[in-house]
């Protein structure tokens, strides 16, 4: 018997809005930014609610120009109920779509690599499946907000 073979369902989207990168300048790891994230909404088929103010991404880019994603931050679902997120990953992209995801330009997705693996803490009640269920994530900047299409594996 072979085990199952993972699939992917749409679970919901998150618009997540940010403030500019502030960097803290550079390390031998790379240049370290910290990106506040001011709010957002998020919306789908298995969750509804938004993205309260205060969280954060943390990304290193590294030498090579790869990226290092590391957000943290909290959804507060439509029933009031706050679960914490933490979000690592990684962006691949050449220089020049680098600066132009940098400067806030809209880059076509299909230009850069950008995935990562949402990790949710969610109380025991009706979120509690965010606890249960491993995820993955497509990334698009756009400006000041970043869509975040979640996928349940399967």
């Amino acid at each position: 018997m072979k085990p199952f073979t993972p699939g992917l369902d749409l679970a919901f989207t998150i618009e997540a809005e940010i403030d500019a990168p502030l960097s803290a300048g550079t390390s031998p790891d790379g240049e370290r930014l910290h990106i506040p994230i001011t709010g957002g909404r998020v919306v789908g088929p298995r969750l509804t609610g938004r993205v309260l103010p205060g969280g954060s991404d943390w990304p290193v880019i590294a030498p090579d120009g790869t990226s290092r994603i590391e957000a943290r931050y909290t959804i507060e679902a439509e029933d009031g109920t706050p679960i914490y997120v933490v979000n690592k990953g990684l962006r691949v992209s050449s220089d020049d779509v680098r600066t132009r995801l940098r400067s806030g330009e809209a880059v076509d997705p299909s230009e850069f690599y950008m995935r990562a693996a949402p990790v949710f803490d969610a109380p025991s009640g009706p979120h509690r499946w965010l606890t249960e269920r491993l995820f993955i994530c497509s990334l698009a900047p756009m400006g000041r907000t970043i869509r975040i299409d979640v996928y349940i594996v399967t």
